[in-house]
């Protein structure tokens, strides 16, 4: 007998031997975290800021809520995209932003909590996952009113989540959603969101940490907030000055579908409570970022949702940020 055959035979043994031992794929137990994703937190440096993305959960936007496009430019615009769509909607991620300057803490939006259900409400466990306390927050920044950029302002037991925040809500955001007299005369489809709003805000009203601005108005952390009306008569968008020319902008609700509205900003979405004004706000805002070199946080971008916006053509493109580590500290 030849090397070669004897060598075969010695290994065909051994897989055989295996085969009686080791337990078939349906009989071995899954490790029990494999269902577990990782922690929704990714951390990037812009400057002297440091810049945490804190993942929400996604929630599902029917393709049929864009208003302002036809079926079939959205279908276009769709296909090759690769968005994760069920019978309810395109998978759209929730997103919010700690921003670090120094020793100080801006936390903007505060996610869903559990105003919409299972498999969102995840800010408050992430901020943990990512070394924070939620007491260490010093200013809750909201870009507009929506049960899903405020409602985490309060935690499972429906206490203040950020015991020593203030909260900063835009004058006319404050005074349409926080106002029982808006909601008579509100869609039917954003009825449900009032009472929400003016629950959220209730703890840190009733111990004065609840302020009103205007865009020109100063804010802590050296924010500067953008009237960026239009999604809601208030929405804003808020501007970080990281240093070296370094601009980090966290925009809020001027995109939900980002396979489509970078390429069309003039797809409207139904919840839009002005969609000319929110049109126009978007344009200008892509704009703005295309050609500062701005960085963009977005909170229905694709998880981070950090990156950056360039023009194409006469519409524009979302370019996401590149996986880096984080400088070292010196």
């Amino acid at each position: 007998m030849s090397v070669f055959p004897l060598r075969a035979l010695c290994a065909l043994a051994l897989s055989a031997s295996a085969a009686l031992t080791l337990p078939s794929p349906a009989d071995a137990a899954a490790p029990a975290s494999s269902q577990t994703q990782v922690p929704g937190v990714y951390r990037q440096a812009i400057g002297r800021l440091r810049v945490t993305a804190l993942f929400d959960g996604t929630v599902a936007l029917p393709r049929a809520q864009l208003a302002n496009i036809a079926p079939e430019a959205i279908a276009r615009l769709l296909d090759h995209r690769y968005v994760p769509e069920t019978a309810k909607g395109l998978q759209t991620a929730v997103n919010a932003y700690l921003i670090q300057d120094g020793t100080h803490l801006t936390l903007v939006d505060t996610g869903t909590a559990t105003c919409f259900g299972p498999g969102l409400g995840q800010v408050l466990a992430n901020l943990r996952a990512a070394g924070y306390a939620p007491a260490q927050v010093d200013d809750v920044l909201l870009t507009h009113a929506h049960p899903d950029h405020l409602c985490g302002l309060l935690d499972a037991q429906g206490q203040a989540a950020y015991p020593n925040a203030t909260v900063w809500l835009s004058a006319a955001d404050a005074a349409y959603w926080l106002d029982p007299a808006s909601e008579a005369s509100a869609p039917q489809m954003l009825k449900f969101a009032f009472p929400l709003a003016r629950a959220a805000a209730a703890p840190y009203q009733a111990k004065d940490r609840l302020r009103r601005f205007r865009p020109s108005d100063a804010l802590p952390g050296a924010a500067v907030a953008l009237d960026t009306h239009g999604h809601t008569p208030g929405h804003v968008s808020y501007r970080f000055d990281g240093g070296d020319g370094q601009q980090v902008l966290v925009w809020g609700d001027l995109v939900h579908y980002h396979a489509v509205q970078f390429a069309q900003p003039r797809a409207s979405y139904e919840a839009d409570s002005d969609r000319t004004a929110a049109i126009a706000a978007r344009r200008r805002t892509m704009a703005q970022a295309a050609d500062g070199g701005w960085w963009v946080a977005g909170a229905h971008l694709p998880f981070p949702g950090l990156g950056h916006v360039r023009r194409d053509g006469d519409a524009f493109a979302w370019v996401p940020a590149e996986f880096a580590p984080l400088p070292a500290t010196p």
